[in-house]
């Protein structure tokens, strides 16, 4: 039986750098780990609110998730 993991590698990409230069610090270090079910509670959408504006994650009847803007 494998272990549950607890975090994930982020990569690192100029197009994921926020911080306008160069390669960020933070993608080396591994990212928490939300289960999907954490973040729906039962429900098949939710709202998350990204600097200023609304997004919705959402679930499909294929078990597949749609972020949409």
């Amino acid at each position: 039986m494998q272990a549950k993991p607890n975090a994930f590698s982020v990569l690192s990409h100029p197009s994921l750098d926020q911080s306008g230069g160069g390669a960020s610090i933070q993608a080396a270090r591994p990212a928490p780990l939300v289960e999907s079910t954490e973040l729906l509670k039962g429900s098949k959408t939710v709202g998350i609110m990204h600097n200023g504006s609304l997004y919705r994650l959402q679930a499909t009847k294929l078990g597949k998730l749609i972020l949409t803007k």
